[in-house]
Order: structure tokens, then C-alpha cells, then sequence
């Protein structure tokens, strides 16, 4: 009788498990598809590092050591979990037919059970007693984790019951020192019955907990293994937009509205979200008081699918929620507007969240379909459509640091090694082409950076090129402020223009000049050799090439 009930209980909870799951995922269907499946190694030394060695979780190392306890915990207790269920079907079943072997099993499951019991009390007290503030949350938020909590500690408290009462009837196989330290304290005979309440109680539990993550933001302990290896960490460079097919007929609006428009990653990611607030912690904007909470951009994602999905899995347009949006419903244009795209969100995320994706997605929707941005924008566009920079500076004034910096070498005696392109077979003597960028030609101070540089490029003999006033802004502004199009129209006219000269080769002082040209030019179709002017100074102190003066010692580490 005991071995049916069980098994009705065992296959009622885990058909209710996979019907809220799909009623979770369901979501999924109107997703957007995306690859995610190259670098497969990589991807898999991700997951081993970041989801299952937690190492992202150490950078705050006293959450993190007590997060890995318990994760680790857990994983070790599998095995504890499919003795007890296994027993509903053989009497006393254990892996002792392991021999030798099963006793290191029992001593480390005991001594996990024990620090995941402790991990739990000192979370609780950390959480409600003494909360960072980036814990601190929506009342909704903590009563769920205060559940999860209290429940992991009534898993471990039963475990323990079981084990101990096994101990006291002579029927527990292994070594298990803080169950046997435990029994011998705790006075009493052992009782069979006591010892199947703990039982019955610890697989109802375990069974109650499964179903409860669907429901859950500890949704998480069952998507951020997925979630981890489908992220592009290690495989593309930070923080990248990928661009757009303007010319797509087929595409209702660019950028993110709603929900649908994320592709399955996206989906993915606001199920994954921990509510842990590194991100929030670590961003600059939200430290100096603005309105942006990179968790809040993730959570009310989730909360807007949470309210949305089914109506827009049957298409109920005339529904009411179903005719809101994500943006500006559930997050507003005054927290996009506020994100300086750093990504430090994204940094030190644990689960591999990619909250930079949507942002500008947001962004780009209101800029591009909406036109709504904020007023001071106006003007930054107007100078990079009339000027091709951000500022209201007429083109040719970009050659006016290249006079500037040939009279310096005629002062300072500096043969100088700069070649125009525009001169006769300019492009036949050049090496590399120095792109200076906005501000390395009309900025006051950063002309002075421009002039210094191309002094040790001329030290060095290095002959080397620039673009003058047939350069433009490298569309890296307008991209992460929503204004697709126009950054296109910057990347494809400079593209030509490298086309025109066989560019191949580039050093740059800027670092937004150089992130896109390296790292975004390319998904244009152009192959380049980018190097920050930190790096090609450094290959040409490693290749003797440029050995600068000094006063006093120098000590090589």
C-alpha cells in the first residue's frame, strides 16, 4: 500500500512539475530564433566554471562561498534523494554495494547536509536581519525566498531525522559522523515510525520543492546551467551589437516593444534572473542617484510575460494587457536614457544575463519607430548627420592637429613619418593607418594625446597614414543611443573609404573607435587589424623599435 501511494504521489508531482514548466515556457514559442550553438567547447567551459564552480559568484566572496555550499550541497544530496526514493521500492536500499567507496559518499554527504544547514541559517539572518541593500526588494520577493530558505532547511532537517533514527534501529549502512554525533546527544530509543514520518516528509518535500520552482525566481536553479552556456561569454567580444537588415520589408517595427521581439536568449534570461542586485550595485548610473535598476529592466521583463504570455500565445489582441508594452509600461524611457552601456551589469552578472542587449533594443525601438528621445539628442544628431561628429565642428578642421603636428617636428627636430593618403600613391608607403578619431582631431585636450602619439610613431620610423577630413564618426554613438540607421550610414560610408585605400591595418588612441572598428566593423563585412595605441606602442617597445628616454632605472617585472 505504502509503495502505491508513493508512487501515485512520485508520478502526480512530477506530471504537475512538467505541465507548469511548459506553462512557463510557453513563451518561448513566439520568441525570436537566434544560434546559439558554435564554440561548443567553450561554451561547455563556461558552464563548468560559471554554473557549476560558481566562480562569478566569488567576486563578493562571503555570498558566494555560502551560495556554493548550498548549490554544491544539493548536488551532492542527489544521491541521498535516489536511495530514499528508491527505497519505496526495495526495503533498506542504499549504494553500499559500492563498498569501500560508499563510505566516502556518506561522509560527504553528511558533513554537505550539515554546512547547507548552516548556509541556510546564516542566509536567513544575512537577508532579513542585516540586508545589503542590494537585497533589498519587493515584499513579494523576499516572502519567496524566505520560502525557499525555510524549505532547503526542512529538506536538511529531515534528512538528518532519517539518518539518526537509522543509526538508533542499527540499520544505517556507512559512515555518517554528524548523524551518529547527533544520535548519541539526542536521547531515546529508535523508532521505525519516526524514522518513516522523516521519510515520507523529506520526499514530499523534495517533491513540493520542484514544483514550486516554475512558480518561482528560483526558476533559476533549473535554467542558469542553459542559460550559462548559451551566453557569448568568451566567444564574442562584450557588449557587441549585432546590426540590423534596414532593408528587411518584412519587419513591422526595429528595436524592443514588447516581449516578442526578444529572441529565446532573452526569454531565457528573464527567467533566469537571481534578483541578487550585483548588477544594480555595480552600476554607475544608479549609484549617482538616477532611476535605472538593471535588475528592475529583467524582473518587470519577466512580470510583463508573466501577465502577457498567454494572451499573446492565443492572440487575444483586444485584451487590455495585451495592448500594453514592455516599454513604456513596465519600464520607462527615463531608465533607458539613463544607462551609460559600461556593462558593468553584464560583468558581474552570475547567471550570464545580457541586460545590455535589451537596453539599446529599448532604445532603438523609441528612437527609430517612436522618435522619442531626450531633447539634448536633437542636437548631437543633427551634428553628426551635418558635421560626422558629435560636435558642431566643420570637417576640414580635422587637419588642423596634422599642421599643428608638423610644425612640433620642425621645432622639436622630429623627423616626421605621417603620410597622407590623399598625396600620390600615398596608400603604397604607409604601414599602418592612424584613425584619430572625434575627439583625437577637434578636441582640445585630445589633440594633444593625437600629436603624441603620431611623435612616437615618427620616432619609431613608422610610416603610417590618416584619413584627415574623409574620416567620420565610427557610428558607435548613435548605435548605442537607438539611432540604428544613422550608424549604419557612418559604418558603410567609412567601410568604403577603407575600401578605397585598401585599409587593412589600424591603431587608434580612441577606445570607442577602436571596440567598433575591431570588434562591430567586421559584422559588415570588412576583415581589419585594429589595435589600441596602448598595444602598438607596447609591440614596438617588444621589437626594439622605439626605445623611450629615461632619467632613472627602469625595473622589468
Amino acid at each position: 500500500m505504502e509503495t502505491i501511494l508513493f508512487t501515485f504521489i512520485l508520478i502526480s508531482a512530477i506530471l504537475f512539475f512538467f505541465r507548469s514548466f511548459s506553462r512557463t515556457t510557453q513563451i518561448f514559442k513566439i520568441s525570436k530564433p537566434e544560434d546559439r550553438s558554435y564554440n561548443k567547447l567553450q561554451r561547455i567551459k563556461n558552464t563548468i566554471s560559471i554554473a557549476l564552480l560558481q566562480s562569478k559568484l566569488f567576486k563578493k566572496k562571503f555570498a558566494g562561498i555560502l551560495h556554493a555550499l548550498i548549490f554544491w550541497g544539493f548536488l551532492v544530496l542527489l544521491l541521498v534523494i535516489i536511495e530514499d526514493f528508491l527505497e519505496a521500492y526495495i526495503n533498506n536500499f542504499s549504494f553500499s554495494f559500492t563498498g569501500k567507496f560508499y563510505n566516502l559518499i556518506t561522509i560527504t554527504q553528511d558533513l554537505f547536509s550539515l554546512t547547507v544547514t548552516v548556509a541556510v541559517l546564516i542566509s536567513l539572518f544575512r537577508r532579513y536581519i542585516f540586508t545589503p541593500s542590494r537585497l533589498k526588494t519587493e515584499r513579494e520577493s523576499k516572502i519567496d525566498a524566505a520560502i525557499i530558505l525555510v524549505w532547503i532547511f526542512l529538506i536538511m532537517i529531515t534528512t538528518f531525522g532519517s539518518n539518526i533514527e537509522r543509526i538508533k534501529l542499527n540499520t544505517s549502512e556507512g559512515i555518517r559522523p554528524i548523524s551518529e554525533f547527533l544520535a548519541r546527544i539526542i536521547s531515546g530509543d529508535g523508532s521505525y515510525e519516526m524514522y518513516k514520518i522523516y521519510w515520507w516528509c523529506h520526499n514530499i518535500l523534495i517533491l513540493g520543492f520542484l514544483n514550486y520552482l516554475p512558480y518561482s525566481k528560483h526558476f533559476h536553479i533549473i535554467s542558469s546551467v542553459p542559460n550559462t552556456f548559451f551566453s557569448n561569454y568568451r566567444i564574442e567580444p562584450k557588449n557587441v551589437i549585432n546590426p540590423l537588415n534596414l532593408e528587411d520589408e518584412t519587419v513591422q517595427h526595429f528595436g524592443i516593444k514588447d516581449i516578442k521581439d526578444f529572441t529565446w536568449k532573452g526569454l531565457l534570461d528573464s527567467y533566469t534572473c537571481t534578483e541578487c542586485g550585483r548588477c544594480t550595485e555595480a552600476c554607475p548610473a544608479n549609484k549617482t542617484g538616477k532611476k535605472l535598476n538593471p535588475k528592475l529592466i529583467i524582473t518587470n521583463t519577466r512580470k510583463r510575460i508573466s501577465d502577457s504570455a498567454m494572451f499573446f500565445i492565443n492572440k487575444e489582441e483586444t485584451n487590455p494587457i495585451y495592448k500594453k508594452s514592455l516599454v513604456p509600461n513596465y519600464t520607462t524611457q527615463e531608465e533607458l536614457w539613463a544607462c551609460t552601456t559600461c556593462g558593468a551589469c553584464t560583468e558581474e552578472c552570475p547567471v550570464m544575463i545580457e541586460h545590455l542587449n535589451y537596453i539599446t533594443g529599448m532604445r532603438m525601438y523609441l528612437t527609430m519607430m517612436e522618435s522619442d528621445f531626450p531633447s539634448e539628442l536633437n542636437t548631437l544628431y543633427k551634428n553628426l548627420e551635418n558635421n560626422g561628429s558629435p560636435w558642431a565642428f566643420d570637417p576640414e578642421e580635422r587637419n588642423r592637429w596634422i599642421t599643428e603636428f608638423i610644425l612640433e617636428c620642425e621645432t622639436e627636430r622630429i623627423r616626421s613619418s605621417l603620410i597622407k593618403l590623399s598625396e600620390p600613391e600615398g596608400k603604397d608607403k604607409i604601414e599602418i593607418i592612424y584613425w584619430v578619431g572625434c575627439a583625437g582631431a577637434l578636441d582640445t585636450r585630445y589633440v594633444n594625446v593625437t600629436k603624441s602619439f603620431a611623435k612616437i610613431l615618427s620616432k619609431a620610423g613608422v610610416r603610417f597614414g590618416v584619413l584627415g577630413n574623409e574620416e567620420k564618426c565610427n557610428g558607435d554613438t548613435a548605435r548605442r543611443l537607438g539611432n540604428e540607421y544613422l550608424a549604419q550610414e557612418f559604418i558603410k560610408a567609412n567601410i568604403e573609404t577603407f575600401k578605397k585605400y585598401s585599409i587593412k591595418k589600424i591603431v587608434t588612441t580612441c577606445p570607442h573607435c577602436y571596440n567598433s572598428l575591431k570588434n562591430e566593423y567586421p559584422k559588415f563585412g570588412i576583415d581589419l587589424e585594429v589595435y589600441h595605441h596602448s598595444e602598438y606602442i607596447n609591440k614596438l617597445l617588444n621589437e626594439r623599435k622605439f626605445i623611450p628616454k629615461t632619467s632613472g632605472k627602469i625595473t622589468e617585472i
